[in-house]
């Protein structure tokens, strides 16, 4: 038998066991066989690293200038971009993503600390123009305090930038969750952390399941802001968690993006966005364009050839640089999918391609790209999140049809349109409920785009020049000018 890989919590700046010595061993999804062992972080280990974190943010971390705490997010940029092919290579035995994608994420990923770096000195507040003589009322941004930054086990690397970075660049300290399901890069990712020498409690990474470590972290009375993402029944337990602490909440939910073809679309160019956009990572991205629409006029002839092009991925091991799809994270997600695409079928779905798990290997959660004639979207692939590598396709006449489709879901986070009409892709995409759109074009990320959604895809924004405003709250600072006493003090004026 393999010896497994161990990991301690990094909490305070040093490497710790679960109070309770708990652990439990993550499997590797192209063998289903344990790999690494973990800590289980007690609610004693929760509050240990919450008030790591607190008294990291009290006694220094909140007092330095921004252009010093951008140096350390610079060190985290540039360790990134050092140690990619390690991370990615941890990232994809835990989670099964190919490590052609890990590999070059961590390296881009980087790209986050450094832009936030560079805003670190660039958020600014203002001078009020108030309406009374003798007053002059300034705002000013100032960090939060402790953060909790709850990622899930799909691109953690690229979740925890979008939450780590902000924060830590407007003064905030941070403890973070990995996911229970693939949490071994976030230990290997604080080693870095570690090595850039950022003060002790800054940043805590720990990991455990929802009862005790999420409840103890989410309730903590010395957590001021939750960034979660991951699934909607998970959130509203974080919710009613935030009522213990009054904690503000962000949300980056999941999602059942819809994508629209035109006749006048060009069809290799959306054949390829909505390969990457349901294909790529294995269907396993909140952002998956996972309802197709297709105009009548075009139909037949884009369907038949984006099957053909579906049923020549290759799937294999996802070490393999020639890979295109890789297996499942794990078993449970396997069921779920394979659950929807039986009651789809007895409801008259029709399977045209994939549909059944993958003979590459026996023992991963290998299941092929699969294709779904739907006649409506209330079917139960084309409807639910599946968080894999399945597509419904369904029909639409014209553009006020598609619009009422695309909006008719509860999720709204993604979206794609394909169109040649300039005109007709702007009318479209604006009429689009949902946080993003893709015009002739998916799956693109960028440090300076933000992201999330809107209905049950959740609230909040992470990236963008924006979204660094969301880890301060505004002061308003009140200073009166005259030499002279103030005025009546039994009246506000």
């Amino acid at each position: 038998m393999t010896e497994l890989k161990n990991y301690k919590m990094f909490i305070d700046g040093e490497w710790l066991d679960s109070d309770t010595d708990k652990t439990f061993e993550t499997l590797n999804p192209e063998n289903n066989k344990p790999w690494a062992r973990v800590p289980e972080a007690s609610a004693s280990d929760v509050d240990k690293a919450v008030k790591a974190a607190h008294n990291a943010f009290e006694e220094e971390w909140s007092k330095l200038l921004p252009r010093d705490r951008a140096k350390f997010l610079r060190a985290i940029g540039n360790k990134l971009r050092e140690n990619a092919e390690l991370l990615g290579k941890i990232e994809t035995i835990d989670t099964g993503k190919l490590f052609r994608e890990t590999n070059k994420q961590a390296i881009y990923i980087a790209e986050y600390y450094d832009y936030y770096a560079g805003l670190a000195d660039k958020v600014e507040g203002t001078v009020l123009p108030i309406d009374k003589p003798n007053i002059q009322a300034i705002t000013t941004r100032i960090p939060i305090g402790v953060i909790a930054a709850i990622v899930p086990w799909n691109s953690q690397m690229f979740l925890t930038a979008t939450k780590l970075a902000p924060a830590l660049a407007m003064g905030n300290t941070v403890v973070i969750k990995s996911s229970e399901l693939a949490p071994a890069v976030m230990f290997e990712f604080a080693k870095l952390i570690e090595e850039t020498g950022i003060p002790k409690g800054v940043v805590n990474v720990i990991t455990g399941f929802g009862d005790p470590c999420g409840k103890a972290l989410t309730t903590h009375n010395l957590v001021e802001k939750v960034a979660f993402t991951g699934g909607p029944e998970t959130a509203r337990h974080i919710i009613r968690n935030s009522a213990e602490n009054l904690s503000e909440v962000s949300l980056e939910l999941g999602g059942k993006s819809p994508v629209a073809v035109f006749d006048d679309a060009k069809q290799e160019n959306a054949i390829n966005g909505i390969t990457a956009g349901i294909f790529g990572a294995s269907g396993q991205s909140c952002i998956a364009g996972s309802r197709l629409y297709l105009q009548k006029n075009i139909y037949s002839e884009f369907l038949d050839k984006l099957i053909s092009r579906a049923e020549k991925i290759k799937i294999g091991a996802p070490m393999d640089p020639e890979t295109e799809m890789g297996p499942l994270s794990n078993f449970k997600q396997l069921e779920v999918i394979e659950k929807n695409i039986k009651l789809t079928a007895e409801q008259g779905g029709k399977v045209r391609c994939g549909g059944e798990r993958h003979p590459f290997s026996n023992e991963g959660y290998y299941f092929p790209p699969t294709i779904i004639e739907c006649d409506n979207h209330n079917l139960p692939a084309a409807e639910n999140e599946l968080f894999g590598p399945v597509l419904s396709v369904m029909k639409f006449d014209d553009e006020e049809e598609v619009i009422s489709k695309m909006n008719d879901n509860q999720y709204g986070l993604s979206s794609g349109v394909y169109t040649s009409d300039f005109a007709k892709g702007l009318r479209v995409s604006k009429a689009i409920r949902a946080g993003i759109t893709f015009v002739n074009t998916y799956r693109l990320i960028s440090p300076s785009a933000p992201f999330g959604g809107i209905k049950d895809s959740g609230y909040g924004k992470e990236a963008g020049l924006e979204s660094i405003k969301d880890y301060t709250r505004v002061k308003t600072t009140w200073y009166y000018t005259s030499d002279e006493p103030t005025l009546d003090p039994f009246s506000m004026r």
